[in-house]
């Protein structure tokens, strides 16, 4: 049976995935240059040995929120296997967002390794 605040904490553990999600697609057009939805979804997956499993569901809200913001832009191709995809790329606007969120999350990651580093009572 799951305690009380167990079903709480996973929430919460995906709440933060979800809120890094935007970090991760655009270090991702950064690093690689322009990519397709599916491109982005494998290469989070196997940067992350995995552990991320990113579904259209959870990618492509994303990839609209970003280009809603002017971080990302995006235009028609033809995938590598000659289908037509959107592949978007990070705009001048995305890479200074990317800078304060690589910034922000250097910040918070130091916080919450120093708080675990405390030893328990």
């Amino acid at each position: 049976m799951e305690e009380a605040g167990e079903d709480m904490t996973r929430k919460t553990g995906m709440e933060m995935i979800q809120g890094t999600l935007d970090l991760l697609v655009l270090q991702t057009l950064a690093a690689l240059g322009p990519m397709h939805g599916y491109g982005i979804a494998r290469r989070l997956e196997q940067v992350s040995d995995e552990v991320l499993s990113l579904n259209q569901g959870t990618l492509y809200p994303a990839l609209t929120r970003l280009s809603h913001r002017g971080w990302i832009g995006s235009e028609w191709g033809t995938s590598d296997n000659n289908r037509r995809a959107k592949f978007y790329s990070i705009t001048d606007a995305g890479r200074k967002r990317l800078e304060r969120e690589r910034e922000d999350w250097r910040r918070v990651s130091s916080v919450v390794n120093r708080v675990l580093a405390e030893p328990a009572s």
